[in-house]
């Protein structure tokens, strides 16, 4: 049997990843009209086009691209950010899944720094290695991105490089322009050394 991708909700005591759906479009619509100043590198929808944007992801995920979340505060029981599985590549054999990426995610800016980003990391990291049984798992960034790069670097993931013109920027006044990307990755031999780091840093936060 082919593989499908397909994101089922992973809990944590944090946060909570639910399968992104219209019905979160006002809260995240609310989410994303915080203060914008930490999306200067990343594109986050504004609050008129939060369902233009769930529109496209799930256009992705009925293409078999991608697997969309909504990050849900547990605390509150309100989406607060977005979050994705994309890119899944397979075996020769077409049955398994050998890669994926974990990308388009955002924040609130009440939400950052709060232990949930990490959280909602180790669960994609936990069940694409322990379920998904995949061989590595990538992440991507604007190069110039300190903020995520450094936020990648504390999960674990090692630097491999930066692609060069890789894709589209989002920073302001670079229309049309590409960037360079900076890609991270956890192999499965590493993944219980950055599980460890994980829940180690995990447990720094305040109890959720």
């Amino acid at each position: 049997m082919t593989f499908t991708l397909e994101g089922p909700v992973l809990e944590g005591g944090r946060v909570r990843l639910e399968p992104l759906g219209h019905r979160h479009a006002a809260d995240l619509a609310v989410a994303a009209q915080e203060d914008r100043g930490s999306y200067g590198y990343t594109w986050v929808p504004g609050a008129g086009e939060v369902a233009r944007y769930i529109d496209a992801q799930l256009a992705r995920a009925a293409a078999g691209k991608l697997a969309p979340y909504a990050q849900v505060d547990r605390r509150t029981g309100r989406p607060v950010g977005a979050t994705a599985y994309w890119d899944p590549r397979l075996w020769p054999d077409g049955e398994r899944l050998c890669a994926i990426e974990v990308g388009f995610t955002w924040l609130a800016a009440s939400a950052q720094g709060t232990g949930l980003n990490t959280e909602a990391k180790y669960l994609l990291f936990r069940h694409a290695f322990e379920e998904w049984e995949v061989a590595r798992l990538d992440l991507k960034t604007d190069a110039r991105n300190s903020r995520s790069r450094a936020a990648i670097e504390s999960t674990g993931a090692r630097l491999e490089g930066v692609l060069r013109n890789w894709s589209r920027s989002w920073a302001p006044g670079e229309d049309g322009r590409l960037r360079d990307s900076a890609i991270f990755s956890v192999t499965e031999r590493e993944w219980p050394a950055a599980r460890a780091r994980m829940e180690e840093r995990l447990a720094r936060f305040a109890p959720a």
